[in-house]
């Protein structure tokens, strides 16, 4: 599905845009697939090492993991995309029909910011057990799964300020009210804003009086968003996982702002040949460079800002 001119415009107006139906199943089921074999394997050695009293495997791919993680929070610590490394989620991240879609906002040259994940948003009345050496209390394990207010711009390093990085965000699952949708302020990244009151999220004070914007979504859509444009996630009161991928792509040869994971290019129609294909040289990088900068030692930016500040970006 390529965009068309009248939504292109949208994205550029409002700041997000929601496309419809713009993956099937034959997109995102390998991924929802190699999870769910993952999630399976990974069950059964926590079962055999005594640590799970039983296998969940009559559960559904919604509730098996939230099952899991209520005994053993041990397979949920590893569930995003950097520790998981699948093929078949590398296969997506280079996914022809969500290149088109991308292609429209970014243009013919594009790569993958290593700012990328899996979200499998935890039912808000969960409290997961701590994994042996994890230092956060229950509380703060289930907090992390409640997206604060911020923008994606707040989460690169200062040399990729001016990049235009588009965030890709898509439901594996459908994304409802209920489970805890995205809700987007529109029309705020126009004023090329970067709030950085209210810790990781933007504070409520700055987005007094604007519009709050919900978005449920069914499995295939897929929103891109500008990395100035503020967003949330509401609470997941059911019984069951939101699973999500939320992914970041750019014009290739711009600063990703985490030159220390690996991209790679996605497409390129001036050079088709340096479109990355190596799954295994991927996996391997990212091994190699989580062991060099871990989640928690990784470089951060040097200037923590407590007040709005003006960024342009260079398209």
């Amino acid at each position: 599905m390529k965009l068309t001119p009248q939504q292109i415009d949208q994205f550029w107006t409002e700041g997000y845009l929601v496309i419809e139906d713009a993956l099937d199943d034959g997109d995102i089921d390998p991924v929802v697939e190699e999870y769910a074999a993952w999630i399976d394997r990974r069950a059964l050695e926590l079962h055999a090492a005594g640590k799970l009293s039983q296998l969940y495997a009559d559960e559904s791919f919604e509730r098996r993991l939230a099952s899991i993680t209520a005994e053993c929070a041990e397979i949920y610590d590893d569930v995003d995309i950097d520790h998981m490394r699948g093929r078949a989620t590398f296969e997506f991240l280079r996914n022809d029909h969500l290149m088109d879609v991308i292609e429209g906002i970014l243009g013919p040259e594009i790569t993958c910011n290593p700012i990328q994940h899996v979200r499998a948003k935890l039912p808000g009345s969960l409290r997961a057990p701590q994994s042996e050496g994890d230092g956060r209390d229950n509380n703060q394990r289930v907090n992390e799964n409640v997206a604060p207010l911020h923008q994606d711009a707040q989460v690169h390093l200062e040399e990729a300020d001016s990049t235009f990085i588009l965030t890709v965000w898509l439901p594996m699952v459908d994304s409802t009210l209920d489970n805890g949708c995205l809700e987007v302020f529109p029309r705020v990244h126009k004023e090329e804003t970067v709030y950085w009151g209210g810790g990781f999220g933007v504070s409520d004070e700055h987005m007094s009086g604007r519009q709050c914007v919900p978005l449920p979504m069914s499995k295939g859509s897929v929103i891109l968003m500008h990395k100035f444009t503020p967003h949330r996630s509401g609470p997941n009161t059911t019984d069951g996982i939101r699973w999500s991928m939320d992914l970041r792509y750019q014009k290739t040869g711009t600063p990703t702002g985490r030159s220390f994971y690996p991209d790679f290019v996605t497409r390129s129609r001036a050079a088709p040949g340096s479109a990355y294909d190596d799954y295994d040289g991927w996996a391997c990088q990212w091994k190699a460079a989580l062991e060099k900068y871990p989640p928690r030692g990784r470089p951060g930016r040097k200037i923590h800002l407590n007040e709005p500040v003006k960024v342009s970006i260079q398209l």
